[in-house]
């Protein structure tokens, strides 16, 4: 509720320095909540004042008429004992809010006057029987965490609604983050495990055991196979290729007879190759690549013939426009994804937060681990900033407005308070009447 301290022409105000409680309000925002609560105080209030002046009236009567009809010196007694007790009480409900007719009686104003004292009681009471961990491990045990929020995200629905908010949120984050930031992360990571460690160890330890457990003959195969079927449906490329090693003197039906020749040898061997497991060019090609995985891992030499391709491959301006295209490449894939309700990527959120659901909601071992972890978890946080948090209530009422507090704070209690006021009118009747009567038996009995 926001005040201003521009009075109205007529506003009600929720308390006021007369007894019915009738001043201008300042200009104020309320919540349709407030809005209610402050129509029920006034209401409250005019019955009140009523009452009072129901007492009043009846008082003036009385007294006028007592002498003539006896009996109304017990509804006169009644009357005054009801004035007394209506301001009595009118007083001491006021006094909580502000000065009682603008006058400054101490100990009244009581919650403008100690506001801080109150905000810090405030805090300290929420720290002390709100936030205490067991209040808080309790509350925790009993709902049931996981096994709540598994049941509510297995739901299609929620699920669905969830992956929307997951969306926006991604989508909006990515469009917060700064490309540079992200490419220059990028590079960095790269930079530090990429190309900084050496290349030719690693690759010649996954070398030497690819080739012992032969994974290399899977690719002999194929570039054997590829070869057979070029030399297959190319023979006159081959045999161009032959023909120009050949002297340039010799008949061209001896280019064409060494060139077919070639050819035919060459597809034999080949088809050779292929087809013999153990054939010699297997073999020599199998010591060949454990000979290069040991150079690889051990030989200085080779070891810094592969570092200086490695510098070559990735030069700073290569690196970065690395960074640079694989950002972008993501950045637009991810915002694509995000942004269609029938991508893989929400397909997968969705699935994803259903299952996760129905583990939390059924798997009672995990869910039970994750409620110790949450319990854990949070009561570590009350226990470590409590007071931090209870601070805030002191804080916040501390920077609130005097006047505003009271008002605040009488739209919340005012109309039930006003029932003190209904009783003190009622209960002091009752009591100047048995006063009253009391006295008069004892001077008729004296």
């Amino acid at each position: 509720m926001a005040l201003t301290r521009e009075p109205t022409p007529g506003g009600p105000t929720p308390g006021g320095p007369t007894p019915g409680g009738t001043r201008r309000r300042r200009t104020a925002v309320l919540s349709p909540a407030d809005a209610a609560r402050l129509v029920a105080l006034v209401r409250m209030k005019r019955l009140a004042l009523a009452l009072l002046l129901l007492m009043a009236l009846v008082f003036a009567v009385s007294f006028a008429l007592q002498d003539r009809i006896p009996a109304l010196h017990y509804v006169r007694a009644a009357a005054e004992g009801g004035m007394v007790g209506a301001l009595a009480d009118w007083f001491a409900v006021t006094a909580l809010f502000r000065y009682p007719l603008g006058l400054r009686i101490p100990h009244t104003n009581i919650i403008a006057s100690r506001k801080d004292e109150i905000g810090a009681s405030l805090g300290e009471f929420v720290g002390t029987n709100f936030l205490s961990e067991q209040v808080v491990r309790g509350k925790l045990d009993s709902i049931g965490v996981s096994r709540r929020l598994g049941t509510w995200l297995k739901q299609p629905d929620n699920a669905r609604r969830l992956t929307e908010e997951i969306s926006v949120a991604g989508t909006g984050l990515l469009t917060l983050l700064s490309d540079d930031a992200i490419k220059d992360l990028i590079e960095t990571v790269a930079r530090e495990h990429l190309v900084r460690p050496e290349w030719a160890p690693p690759i010649g330890r996954v070398g030497a055991r690819l080739v012992a457990s032969g994974q290399q003959h899977a690719v002999v195969d194929l570039l054997l196979d590829r070869a057979e079927a070029w030399l297959e449906a190319h023979p006159e490329a081959f045999g161009k290729a032959v023909s120009a090693r050949l002297p340039g003197w010799l008949p061209g039906f001896v280019d064409r007879l060494v060139d077919d020749r070639a050819h035919r040898e060459v597809l034999g061997f080949v088809a050779a190759v292929r087809t013999d497991a153990a054939h010699p060019l297997r073999e020599a090609i199998d010591r060949y690549l454990v000979e290069l995985a040991d150079d690889l891992e051990h030989d200085p030499a080779m070891i810094n013939r592969v570092e200086t391709l490695k510098l070559e491959l990735l030069d700073s301006a290569r690196l970065r426009e690395f960074a640079s295209e694989t950002w972008e490449a993501v950045k637009v894939s991810l915002v694509a994804s995000l942004g269609d309700p029938s991508s893989d990527l929400r397909d997968g959120i969705r699935a994803t937060v259903i299952e996760v659901g129905g583990r939390l909601a059924g798997d009672g071992a995990l869910g039970g681990r994750i409620d110790r972890w949450i319990a854990d978890s949070v009561t570590y946080l009350v226990r470590t900033y409590r007071d931090e948090i209870a601070g805030v209530i002191t804080e916040t009422v501390e920077r609130w407005d005097a006047a505003e507090t009271s008002e605040k704070i009488e739209l919340q209690v005012g109309r039930d308070l006003q029932y003190i006021r209904i009783n003190g009118t009622v209960v002091g009747s009752l009591a100047g009447l048995a006063i009253f009567a009391v006295a008069q038996a004892a001077v008729t009995l004296l």
